[in-house]
């Protein structure tokens, strides 16, 4: 199984409070956040492949035994580009988790991945609606709709970051991808190819309530996980 980290993007909202580093190299008890998520996939035998782009640097600083891509472009493009750049990687030979590497999550999200039998399963998590950024609408594990303003009765939670594509639907998801690219539609996240097949088959959704995670957005999320780490009680 492989597993590629996204984490080329500058993080506007919370940059001003981490002294403008990119998320995913917030300091969580002593280790960047990034690192941590490495280290739990290579335990697990996954291995790593990260996209990078602004400031690039300090991540190659620390990042060790990982591939490496570059989405030089990642001030004018959003995730859809930065996955471009790894489409490789979608040879139909291993199962391949992709996560966004601001997204804390460990090894419990981790094997409920693995365990999953769908070509396709993307992570939600139902207890977070109200102060969800966003939003999935599900019926029966399938994602019906989504996006940041859904109405509240069609609000089934809040997107993790974190998805799984096997093996046998890469090749389908490889062609998406590039067909999204090639008509320059360069400002979607890279989960919009999956969306994008909504209308055509199931794409599969598990909550995972109960499950601890934090997404780096604000501050506030920052210290959350941080909380969580240090054993106190924090709102899922």
């Amino acid at each position: 199984m492989k597993a590629i980290l996204l984490a080329a993007g500058k993080g506007t909202r919370i940059s001003r409070k981490i002294s403008n580093i990119p998320k995913s190299l917030v300091d969580i008890k002593g280790k960047p956040l990034i690192l941590r998520t490495i280290e739990m996939l290579k335990h697990n035998n996954i291995d790593v492949s990260v996209v990078l782009g602004y400031k690039r640097e300090l991540f190659l600083e620390i990042l060790d035994e990982v591939k490496i891509y570059y989405n030089p472009f990642y001030s004018v493009t959003n995730s859809i580009a930065s996955l471009w750049f790894a489409k490789d990687e979608f040879s139909g030979e291993e199962d391949i988790i992709v996560a966004n590497a601001d997204v804390y999550w460990d090894e419990e999200i981790l094997k409920t991945l693995c365990n999953s039998k769908e070509d396709i399963l993307m992570l939600y998590d139902s207890s977070r609606k109200e102060e969800g950024d966003y939003l999935f609408y599900v019926e029966d594990n399938i994602l019906k709709d989504h996006g940041k303003e859904l109405l509240p009765e069609k609000i089934s939670g809040e997107y993790v970051g974190v998805s799984i594509i096997r093996k046998e639907f890469q090749e389908k998801f490889r062609e998406r991808l590039e067909l999204l690219v090639s008509q320059e539609k360069y400002d979607l996240w890279w989960e919009n190819v999956l969306y994008s097949f909504i209308n055509e088959r199931n794409v599969y959704v598990k909550d995972i309530k109960g499950l601890f995670w934090g997404e780096v957005d604000y501050i506030e999320d920052y210290y959350r996980i941080v909380n969580h780490l240090n054993g106190f009680e924090v709102k899922r």
